[in-house]
Protein backbone atom coordinates (compact mmCIF):
# COMPACT_ATOMS: atom_id res chain seq x y z
CA UNK A 1 0.00 0.00 0.00
CA UNK A 2 2.84 2.84 1.29
CA UNK A 3 6.24 2.56 0.15
CA UNK A 4 8.67 5.11 1.84
CA UNK A 5 12.13 5.50 0.52
CA UNK A 6 14.92 7.15 1.93
CA UNK A 7 12.58 10.04 2.85
CA UNK A 8 14.45 13.63 3.75
CA UNK A 9 13.31 16.84 4.45
CA UNK A 10 15.26 19.34 4.98
CA UNK A 11 14.61 22.96 6.65
CA UNK A 12 18.21 25.06 5.58
CA UNK A 13 20.42 23.61 7.87
CA UNK A 14 18.21 21.73 10.04
CA UNK A 15 16.94 17.99 8.62
CA UNK A 16 13.77 17.60 10.42
CA UNK A 17 13.91 14.04 8.60
CA UNK A 18 16.91 12.04 7.53
CA UNK A 19 16.57 9.19 5.11
CA UNK A 20 13.36 7.01 6.27
CA UNK A 21 12.21 4.14 4.65
CA UNK A 22 9.06 2.06 5.76
CA UNK A 23 6.46 -0.12 3.92
CA UNK A 24 3.09 -0.16 5.21
CA UNK A 25 0.40 -2.93 4.02
CA UNK A 26 -3.18 -2.78 3.30
CA UNK A 27 -5.44 -2.32 6.09
CA UNK A 28 -2.82 -2.21 8.87
CA UNK A 29 -3.01 0.45 11.87
CA UNK A 30 0.20 1.61 12.40
CA UNK A 31 1.11 4.00 15.27
CA UNK A 32 3.55 6.88 14.80
CA UNK A 33 5.65 7.52 17.69
CA UNK A 34 8.05 10.11 19.07
CA UNK A 35 9.03 13.13 21.27
CA UNK A 36 7.76 17.03 19.86
CA UNK A 37 10.53 17.66 17.28
CA UNK A 38 11.20 14.06 15.85
CA UNK A 39 10.11 14.60 12.53
CA UNK A 40 6.02 12.94 13.27
CA UNK A 41 4.35 15.71 11.45
CA UNK A 42 6.59 16.19 8.63
CA UNK A 43 6.42 12.33 7.83
CA UNK A 44 2.55 12.72 7.80
CA UNK A 45 2.91 16.09 5.78
CA UNK A 46 4.72 14.57 3.05
CA UNK A 47 2.84 11.15 3.00
CA UNK A 48 -0.61 14.16 2.15
CA UNK A 49 1.41 15.36 -0.77
CA UNK A 50 1.29 18.78 1.56
CA UNK A 51 4.68 18.93 1.54
CA UNK A 52 7.23 17.82 -1.06
CA UNK A 53 10.49 15.90 0.79
CA UNK A 54 13.89 17.41 -0.07
CA UNK A 55 14.72 13.57 -0.90
CA UNK A 56 13.73 10.22 -1.41
CA UNK A 57 10.53 9.24 -3.14
CA UNK A 58 6.87 7.83 -1.68
CA UNK A 59 4.38 5.63 -3.63
CA UNK A 60 0.97 4.87 -2.64
CA UNK A 61 -1.71 2.18 -4.22
CA UNK A 62 1.73 1.63 -6.92
CA UNK A 63 1.74 5.52 -7.61
CA UNK A 64 4.27 8.04 -7.57
CA UNK A 65 3.02 10.57 -5.03
CA UNK A 66 5.52 13.51 -6.57
CA UNK A 67 4.10 13.21 -10.06
CA UNK A 68 0.29 11.95 -9.61
CA UNK A 69 -0.63 13.34 -6.40
CA UNK A 70 -4.97 14.00 -7.56
CA UNK A 71 -5.37 9.80 -7.78
CA UNK A 72 -3.89 9.58 -4.30
CA UNK A 73 -5.46 12.78 -2.30
CA UNK A 74 -8.79 11.87 -3.66
CA UNK A 75 -8.39 8.57 -1.64
CA UNK A 76 -7.26 10.17 1.35
CA UNK A 77 -8.28 11.04 4.65
CA UNK A 78 -6.01 13.54 7.38
CA UNK A 79 -6.55 14.96 10.58
CA UNK A 80 -3.94 17.51 10.95
CA UNK A 81 -2.85 18.34 14.60
CA UNK A 82 -4.76 21.50 14.08
CA UNK A 83 -7.39 21.25 11.74
CA UNK A 84 -8.55 24.55 9.61
CA UNK A 85 -12.26 25.05 10.62
CA UNK A 86 -14.60 28.05 10.12
CA UNK A 87 -15.79 29.20 13.76
CA UNK A 88 -18.66 30.37 12.35
CA UNK A 89 -20.37 27.80 10.00
CA UNK A 90 -22.26 25.31 11.20
CA UNK A 91 -21.00 21.54 11.34
CA UNK A 92 -23.67 20.63 8.74
CA UNK A 93 -22.45 23.15 6.35
CA UNK A 94 -18.48 22.51 7.36
CA UNK A 95 -19.33 18.97 6.15
CA UNK A 96 -20.97 19.86 3.30
CA UNK A 97 -18.14 22.09 2.29
CA UNK A 98 -15.35 19.31 2.93
CA UNK A 99 -17.55 16.82 0.96
CA UNK A 100 -17.52 19.39 -2.04
CA UNK A 101 -13.75 20.37 -1.66
CA UNK A 102 -13.23 16.65 -1.68
CA UNK A 103 -14.82 16.09 -5.29
CA UNK A 104 -17.93 13.77 -3.84
CA UNK A 105 -20.67 14.46 -6.72
CA UNK A 106 -23.46 16.57 -5.46
CA UNK A 107 -26.49 13.56 -5.66
CA UNK A 108 -24.03 11.52 -3.17
CA UNK A 109 -23.09 14.68 -0.69
CA UNK A 110 -25.89 14.46 1.63
CA UNK A 111 -25.68 10.75 2.38
CA UNK A 112 -21.81 11.03 2.94
CA UNK A 113 -22.16 13.60 5.42
CA UNK A 114 -24.95 11.64 7.10
CA UNK A 115 -22.77 8.94 7.18
CA UNK A 116 -19.49 10.62 8.75
CA UNK A 117 -21.83 11.83 11.03
CA UNK A 118 -23.46 9.01 12.19
CA UNK A 119 -19.98 7.38 12.79
CA UNK A 120 -18.65 10.22 15.02
CA UNK A 121 -21.64 10.49 17.13
CA UNK A 122 -22.42 14.38 15.96
CA UNK A 123 -25.59 13.85 14.99
CA UNK A 124 -27.40 15.70 18.46
CA UNK A 125 -24.80 19.12 17.36
CA UNK A 126 -25.31 18.60 13.24
CA UNK A 127 -27.29 22.40 13.33
CA UNK A 128 -24.68 23.76 15.83
CA UNK A 129 -22.21 26.48 15.06
CA UNK A 130 -18.57 25.13 15.27
CA UNK A 131 -17.38 27.98 17.99
CA UNK A 132 -19.94 26.70 20.50
CA UNK A 133 -18.65 22.92 20.58
CA UNK A 134 -16.18 21.89 23.19
CA UNK A 135 -12.53 21.00 22.25
CA UNK A 136 -13.53 17.36 22.03
CA UNK A 137 -16.66 17.82 19.89
CA UNK A 138 -14.31 20.09 17.42
CA UNK A 139 -11.83 16.82 17.60
CA UNK A 140 -14.76 14.28 16.38
CA UNK A 141 -15.49 16.92 13.64
CA UNK A 142 -12.40 16.92 12.19
CA UNK A 143 -12.39 13.10 12.12
CA UNK A 144 -15.76 13.54 10.47
CA UNK A 145 -14.48 15.59 7.62
CA UNK A 146 -11.34 13.02 7.01
CA UNK A 147 -13.71 10.69 6.59
CA UNK A 148 -15.57 11.79 3.82
CA UNK A 149 -15.17 10.08 0.66
CA UNK A 150 -14.78 6.36 2.37
CA UNK A 151 -10.33 7.01 1.81
CA UNK A 152 -8.69 4.27 1.35
CA UNK A 153 -5.31 5.61 3.23
CA UNK A 154 -6.36 7.49 6.67
CA UNK A 155 -3.92 9.83 8.63
CA UNK A 156 -4.53 10.78 12.51
CA UNK A 157 -2.24 13.30 14.20
CA UNK A 158 -3.80 13.53 17.83
CA UNK A 159 -7.56 11.73 17.65
CA UNK A 160 -8.60 11.33 20.94
CA UNK A 161 -7.07 14.87 21.92
CA UNK A 162 -9.66 16.69 24.00
CA UNK A 163 -11.96 13.48 24.22
CA UNK A 164 -13.36 11.80 27.24
CA UNK A 165 -12.75 8.62 27.91
CA UNK A 166 -16.45 7.37 26.98
CA UNK A 167 -15.65 9.18 23.65
CA UNK A 168 -11.85 7.83 23.03
CA UNK A 169 -13.12 4.09 23.60
CA UNK A 170 -15.66 4.87 20.72
CA UNK A 171 -12.74 6.94 18.78
CA UNK A 172 -10.47 3.32 19.39
CA UNK A 173 -13.92 0.97 18.00
CA UNK A 174 -14.49 3.30 15.05
CA UNK A 175 -10.30 3.22 13.63
CA UNK A 176 -10.74 -0.85 14.47
CA UNK A 177 -13.71 -0.48 12.04
CA UNK A 178 -12.50 1.87 9.48
CA UNK A 179 -9.07 -0.54 8.91
CA UNK A 180 -11.40 -3.48 7.69
CA UNK A 181 -11.28 -0.92 4.50
CA UNK A 182 -8.59 1.57 4.87
CA UNK A 183 -4.83 1.91 6.01
CA UNK A 184 -4.74 3.60 9.58
CA UNK A 185 -1.58 5.62 10.36
CA UNK A 186 -2.26 7.19 13.74
CA UNK A 187 0.21 9.62 15.21
CA UNK A 188 -0.29 9.61 19.35
CA UNK A 189 1.78 10.76 22.64
CA UNK A 190 -0.61 8.35 24.57
CA UNK A 191 0.74 4.45 24.41
CA UNK A 192 -2.41 3.11 25.60
CA UNK A 193 -3.97 4.32 22.54
CA UNK A 194 -1.19 2.25 20.79
CA UNK A 195 -1.73 -1.00 22.20
CA UNK A 196 -5.61 -0.63 21.87
CA UNK A 197 -5.35 0.07 18.14
CA UNK A 198 -2.39 -0.34 16.16
CA UNK A 199 -0.72 -3.39 14.55
CA UNK A 200 2.32 -2.00 13.97
CA UNK A 201 4.64 0.73 15.23
CA UNK A 202 6.98 3.13 13.85
CA UNK A 203 9.36 5.13 16.70
CA UNK A 204 11.08 8.49 15.52
CA UNK A 205 13.57 10.11 17.31
CA UNK A 206 15.58 13.18 15.91
CA UNK A 207 14.45 12.71 12.03
CA UNK A 208 15.24 8.89 12.73
CA UNK A 209 14.04 6.17 12.52
CA UNK A 210 14.55 3.80 14.72
CA UNK A 211 12.39 0.96 15.41
CA UNK A 212 9.67 -0.76 13.28
CA UNK A 213 7.70 -3.87 14.57
CA UNK A 214 4.90 -5.50 14.97
CA UNK A 215 3.02 -4.38 18.25
CA UNK A 216 3.61 -8.58 19.42
CA UNK A 217 7.04 -8.82 18.49
CA UNK A 218 7.69 -5.54 19.85
CA UNK A 219 6.74 -6.53 23.37
CA UNK A 220 8.16 -10.03 23.55
CA UNK A 221 11.75 -10.61 24.31
CA UNK A 222 13.63 -14.10 23.77
CA UNK A 223 14.13 -14.27 27.63
CA UNK A 224 12.93 -16.73 30.07
CA UNK A 225 11.81 -16.13 33.58
CA UNK A 226 12.62 -19.35 35.58
CA UNK A 227 12.10 -19.44 39.62
CA UNK A 228 12.52 -22.60 41.55
CA UNK A 229 13.37 -24.28 45.03
CA UNK A 230 16.59 -24.71 44.75
CA UNK A 231 19.25 -27.02 46.75
CA UNK A 232 21.30 -27.82 44.04
CA UNK A 233 23.90 -25.33 43.16
CA UNK A 234 24.79 -26.97 39.67
CA UNK A 235 21.43 -25.80 38.19
CA UNK A 236 22.94 -22.92 36.87
CA UNK A 237 25.60 -24.69 34.99
CA UNK A 238 22.93 -27.10 33.63
CA UNK A 239 20.89 -24.58 32.28
CA UNK A 240 24.25 -23.35 30.78
CA UNK A 241 24.89 -26.36 28.57
CA UNK A 242 21.24 -26.05 26.72
CA UNK A 243 21.40 -25.40 23.17
CA UNK A 244 19.01 -22.65 23.52
CA UNK A 245 20.22 -20.64 25.79
CA UNK A 246 22.91 -17.98 25.01
CA UNK A 247 23.39 -16.64 28.55
CA UNK A 248 21.91 -17.14 32.15
CA UNK A 249 22.19 -14.57 35.15
CA UNK A 250 21.20 -16.14 38.51
CA UNK A 251 19.85 -14.72 41.82
CA UNK A 252 18.66 -15.78 45.40
CA UNK A 253 14.68 -14.64 45.32
CA UNK A 254 14.20 -15.97 48.78
CA UNK A 255 14.90 -18.98 51.08
CA UNK A 256 16.46 -21.94 49.08
CA UNK A 257 14.91 -19.70 46.05
CA UNK A 258 16.99 -18.96 42.66
CA UNK A 259 15.18 -16.87 40.20
CA UNK A 260 17.38 -17.51 36.65
CA UNK A 261 17.25 -15.52 33.77
CA UNK A 262 17.70 -17.14 30.24
CA UNK A 263 18.06 -15.59 27.29
CA UNK A 264 17.68 -17.45 24.40
CA UNK A 265 20.08 -17.81 20.69
CA UNK A 266 18.23 -15.85 17.99
CA UNK A 267 17.05 -18.69 15.91
CA UNK A 268 16.00 -21.10 19.10
CA UNK A 269 12.56 -21.78 19.09
CA UNK A 270 11.02 -20.60 22.72
CA UNK A 271 8.55 -24.03 23.53
CA UNK A 272 11.56 -26.23 22.57
CA UNK A 273 13.47 -23.94 25.27
CA UNK A 274 11.11 -24.18 28.05
CA UNK A 275 10.65 -27.86 27.77
CA UNK A 276 14.26 -28.49 27.96
CA UNK A 277 14.34 -26.16 30.60
CA UNK A 278 11.47 -27.52 32.57
CA UNK A 279 12.92 -31.21 32.12
CA UNK A 280 16.54 -29.52 33.44
CA UNK A 281 15.20 -28.27 36.55
CA UNK A 282 13.29 -32.17 37.07
CA UNK A 283 17.17 -34.14 36.59
CA UNK A 284 18.49 -31.89 38.71
CA UNK A 285 16.03 -32.30 41.58
CA UNK A 286 15.08 -28.90 41.74
CA UNK A 287 10.82 -27.84 42.17
CA UNK A 288 9.81 -25.14 39.63
CA UNK A 289 7.79 -22.67 40.96
CA UNK A 290 7.69 -20.08 37.90
CA UNK A 291 8.68 -20.44 33.96
CA UNK A 292 7.40 -17.56 31.90
CA UNK A 293 8.59 -15.10 29.25
CA UNK A 294 9.59 -11.87 30.14
CA UNK A 295 7.28 -9.09 28.30
CA UNK A 296 8.14 -5.14 27.96
CA UNK A 297 5.67 -2.72 27.52
CA UNK A 298 4.97 -0.13 24.69
CA UNK A 299 6.50 2.74 27.36
CA UNK A 300 9.47 1.04 28.13
CA UNK A 301 10.12 -0.04 24.42
CA UNK A 302 9.55 4.10 23.81
CA UNK A 303 12.04 5.31 26.35
CA UNK A 304 15.35 3.27 24.83
CA UNK A 305 14.74 3.70 21.47
CA UNK A 306 14.30 7.50 21.92
CA UNK A 307 17.46 7.09 23.94
CA UNK A 308 19.55 5.00 21.54
CA UNK A 309 18.29 7.41 18.39
CA UNK A 310 19.37 10.51 20.60
CA UNK A 311 22.55 8.63 21.51
CA UNK A 312 23.25 7.78 17.67
CA UNK A 313 22.35 11.43 16.50
CA UNK A 314 24.52 12.97 19.39
CA UNK A 315 27.63 10.40 17.70
CA UNK A 316 27.20 11.81 14.20
CA UNK A 317 26.99 15.13 15.56
CA UNK A 318 30.64 14.80 16.97
CA UNK A 319 32.19 12.93 13.95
Amino acid sequence: MIEVRHLTRRYGKNTAVGNVSFNIGRNEVVGLLGHNGAGKTTIMKMLSGYLEPTAGSIHIGGIDLATDPQPIQQQLGYLPENLPIYPEMMVADYLEYAATLKRIPPKDRLLAVRNVVLATNLEQRILDPIDTLSRGMRQRLGVAQALLGKPRLLILDEPTNGLDPEQTDHMRKLIKQLARRATVILSTHIMQEVDAVCDRVLILSNGKLVLDETLQDLCCTRTLLLRVCDSNPSLASYLRRLPQVSKVSSEASGPNQMSHTLSLHENANADTAANNIARCVAEAGARLYELQPLERDLESVFRQASTLGQNASEGEANV
